[in-house]
């Protein structure tokens, strides 16, 4: 799984289209080697994008981590908002743009670590986090959000329980206003509020 994370040069490419349906629309989305659920829209994915309040998601938003662009994607299609989407890995950036263009929808799309070429702030951050890369790495993430949130912005994240989900959540209620949105075979759907100060 490490993988994700590095730029590996010599990893085989082998792409594959995959044809699905969310939020009531048709996407044709490529993935690859090295390249999270390259077998398609993942369930953890899936539920989160089902459970968003598409009513009440406005502005800017940024896809932490974004894979191969299925949430930016998606929401972009079906609401009216600006995408940031970024993450680490460049086969998934590569992906991303590939599939922005394949959708005909307008992202913005680069590279970065975490968020250090992240300069604006948003009014949702949402994700499906990479959970092993550690606790440590996972939590510098999601708490660091806070900082790229708009007042009363909101994180959104997917966190299956075998994964820890129930102590994220209970960690993340220190600097978070914390609410369990969904649960849906194990994955936990998690809205975070930015608490002002």
């Amino acid at each position: 799984m490490a993988h994700y994370f590095e730029n590996d040069q010599n990893l085989k490419s082998e792409w594959k289209e995959h044809h699905v349906r969310v939020l009531n629309h048709d996407y044709t989305f490529i993935t690859d080697h090295g390249v999270f659920s390259k077998q398609g829209l993942d369930f953890g994915t899936r539920t989160l994008l089902e459970t968003l309040p598409l009513e009440e998601i406005h502005g800017k938003v940024l896809d932490l981590g974004c894979g191969y662009g299925p949430i930016g994607i998606a929401l972009k299609t079906v609401v009216d908002v600006d995408v940031d989407m970024i993450d680490v890995n460049r086969r998934s950036l590569h992906l991303a743009r590939m599939n922005a263009d394949k959708n005909k929808v307008e992202v913005h799309i680069f590279e970065s670590n975490g968020y250090e070429n992240v300069s604006d702030v948003y009014d949702f951050i949402i994700t499906n986090p990479p959970i092993r890369v550690g606790k440590k790495i996972l939590y510098e993430l999601l708490f660091g959000a806070k900082d790229y949130l708009k007042e009363n912005g909101e994180l959104w994240l997917v966190v299956h329980k075998d994964q820890g989900a129930k102590s994220l959540a209970r960690d993340l209620k220190k600097e978070y206003f914390v609410e369990i949105k969904n649960k849906n075979k194990g994955f936990y759907i998690i809205r975070a509020k930015k608490r002002e100060n």
